[in-house]
This record gives structure tokens, sequence and C-alpha cells, in this order.
């Protein structure tokens, strides 16, 4: 059964799974993606707000209905519509995009569960890789396009992203993401 917004609720995304109609290559549609970053500064007075330009990705589903896949964030495309502070971002201070390029997010397993789906995996961030367990809402479009929005919540400081003089900036961040993968 298909929701009015086009969502699959948890047993019809499962049964698509076990009846392997999801298995095969897929790969991340750029165009139809986002990767966005909500933050507070200046001691919580201050939303930034930002994009990541630049991802890519790739998923494969088993016959058997396990799912495995990466998604990369070039750590150096992101844009706060501010200049100064993109540059600031990408520094040593923070991504260190000159030495850590890549933002990975390494998909080891999902599961149906509540209004979607659990992705579980591995982010990697500044070269430390954390577990993270992602909640999604999963859309199939056809059997040729999936979905997944999500909004995630992450500590900087666990990614050895510390740089907060005089306690001005924020640690805790929020990644929405709209990831759209298409068949290979």
């Amino acid at each position: 059964m298909q929701a009015p917004s086009g969502q699959l609720t948890p047993p019809p995304l499962q049964a698509l799974l076990d009846a392997g109609a999801l298995a095969g290559e897929w790969v991340l549609d750029p165009p139809k993606s986002s990767i966005r970053l909500k933050s507070r500064s200046m001691w919580g007075l201050a939303q930034v707000t930002g994009v990541f330009r630049e991802v890519s990705g790739n998923g494969t589903v088993s016959a058997e209905g396990a799912i495995s896949g990466t998604v990369t964030v070039a750590a150096a495309s992101i844009d706060t519509q501010n200049s100064r502070r993109d540059t600031h971002l990408r520094s040593a201070d923070f991504f260190n995009s000159s030495n850590n390029p890549d933002i990975v997010f390494t998909a080891e397993g999902a599961r149906p569960s509540g209004q979607g789906v659990t992705v579980t995996g591995l982010l990697t961030v500044r070269g430390r890789t954390r577990p993270l367990s992602v909640d999604a809402v999963a859309g199939v479009q056809g059997d040729a396009e999936v979905c997944l929005d999500a909004d995630v919540r992450i500590n900087r400081a666990d990614f050895g992203l510390t740089w907060n003089p005089i306690g001005m900036a924020g640690v805790n961040n929020t990644l929405t993401i709209h990831a759209v993968f298409t068949r290979r």
C-alpha cells in the first residue's frame, strides 16, 4: 500500500525487498539529491545554513534484500552563501578539506522501521569514523527510483571539529538529506 505522498509504509517496502523487486545496482542522482547543513553560532542566536554542492554515491540491493552502499560528499563543496565563512569551514579549524577531501557514509544495512527505514553504517569526517544510524522516510517510484529523506543530528566534536572560541559556535548540527537513487 502506498501512502498518498508516494512514500511506502514499512510492510510494502519489506515486501519489495523480500521479493527481490529492488535487487540490483543503484547510483545516486546528484541533480535530484541534496545534503544541507544547519547549525547555530553566536551563542545560539544565529542559524547558519549551507548545502554541499558535490555529492555522489552508489548502492546494492541483493536478491535477499540486503542493502549496502556509499554516499560521498566533497567537504570543500560547502556553500553557506558567505565566502569568508566557507573558506573557514574548509580550513584546518573545521573540515580540513585539503587533507580530508571527502565526507563518507558507508551503509552496511537497512531495515524497515517506524514510518520508513533505518539505515546503519559508518560516517567518516576528517579522518574519524563513527557508527551512525539514520531513520529515513523511503519512497519508491516505479522500479527505477528510490528516495530517502532524513534529518540527522551530528555532534561535530565527535569527528574532531572542535574549533569554538569562547563557546560561540554550536557543536550540534543537523544534516538534512534527500538522496535519490536510480537503477544502473
